[in-house]
């Protein structure tokens, strides 16, 4: 993909007046010159990825929170990160309510940073704590707004390829972001090209890349967003294999092993004779999931996590699925997350506290 370096950067955040849980915003003009980003000050980081760090950051002019994503540079001979100029042009030729925003671009003291919204918490630390419960109704929206943010994104020709909990980001409002674009391409809808199946984090990437694929398209996604919908309801993480073939095993064990009447492709791929399941498992979704999920949800989510990537559910069709249009209860957003937490979730804090209770066990 060619970075067009003439195209104008989004607006700057500086137009925002309100702080990020909607109210004005309260503070005080501090200097505290270690922490201060141009008119930024850091308030403690809350994130750290593969390209770089993430800070919660005061803009010291309006009031209003923001999030800091440092770009790691150390590596490059060659100027500015290809990845990183990738996930800029991709934000910003997107706009929609269920998708991180992109502000400006900050250059300060040699470092580059990307300005983002602030979002209060990411599906990963939220769904680590106990002191909130979603309702069925609050699960709904959490996932309706997760396929529109995938709709849009897909109807704009992107795959995300790294769809996880710590890169769905919620604010105390019950908004939720896909965030974290560093693995995301355009992709052409009538012509599929070949790319990695090194991507998607291990615990949601789908079998297909697990048998060797490089050409797909937004199915990969749809795969990631069934483990993410079985997450929201169980509270934990489904498939979690220690390395591709475990990560195979562990979905063997739950919608039994891939054949040719369920996948006919299978035989194709290009590593089916490595890794192709010694022993057969049978189906166990329902028996296993049916406690949590009701059936137009247990539908929607077996839709989800088809073997056979051509018959996968899009986004746009999970939209129209009966567990959104008819099945009671309509979906509410969690509007009142900032009166029933006690400060911010994210996977730092949660695995913070995981570190805190191994310890002391």
């Amino acid at each position: 993909m060619e970075i067009d370096d003439d195209e104008p950067l989004p607006p700057s955040a500086t137009n925002e007046t309100v702080a990020s849980n909607g109210t004005p915003a309260k503070f005080t003009k501090k200097k505290h010159r270690d922490k201060d980003i141009g008119i930024y000050t850091v308030v403690n980081q809350v994130g750290e990825g593969t390209f770089g760090k993430v800070y919660k950051a005061l803009n010291t002019t309006t009031g209003v929170h923001i999030a800091l994503k440092l770009i790691r540079m150390e590596q490059e001979k060659d100027g500015f990160p290809v990845t990183a100029m990738r996930e800029v042009k991709l934000l910003q030729s997107l706009n929609q309510e269920n998708v991180i925003r992109l502000y400006e671009m900050l250059v300060h003291c040699g470092s580059v940073y990307m300005v983002f919204e602030y979002m209060d918490h990411d599906l990963t630390g939220i769904l680590s704590q106990n002191q909130f419960t979603f309702t069925e109704a609050h699960l709904k929206s959490l996932c309706h707004q997760m396929f529109s943010g995938l709709a849009y994104l897909h109807h704009k020709g992107i795959i995300h390829r790294d769809i996880k909990g710590s890169n769905i980001l919620l604010n105390n409002r019950g908004e939720l972001k896909l965030a974290d674009f560093g693995l995301a391409r355009f992709y052409q809808k009538r012509r599929r090209a070949d790319y990695t199946n090194r991507v998607i984090t291990l615990w949601y990437r789908p079998p297909e890349l697990l048998y060797g694929a490089t050409i797909y398209g937004p199915e990969v996604d749809m795969w990631s967003a069934g483990c993410i919908m079985l997450e929201l309801y169980t509270k934990k993480a489904v498939f979690t294999g220690n390395d591709e073939l475990h990560q195979l095993d562990t979905i063997y064990r739950v919608i039994g092993t891939p054949d040719s009447h369920r996948w006919p492709d299978i035989g194709n791929l290009p590593w089916y004779e490595l890794v192709k399941p010694r022993e057969p498992h049978p189906n166990r979704f329902r028996e296993m999931f049916t406690k949590w999920m009701s059936p137009p949800a247990l539908d929607l989510a077996e839709r989800l996590l088809c073997y056979d990537p051509t018959k996968r559910v899009t986004a746009a069709e999970a939209l129209q699925a009966p567990y959104f249009t008819t099945e009671e209860p309509q979906a509410e957003r969690p509007v009142m997350l900032n009166s029933n937490l006690e400060g911010e979730w994210h996977e730092m804090e949660s695995k913070r506290e995981r570190a805190k209770k191994r310890k002391k066990e």
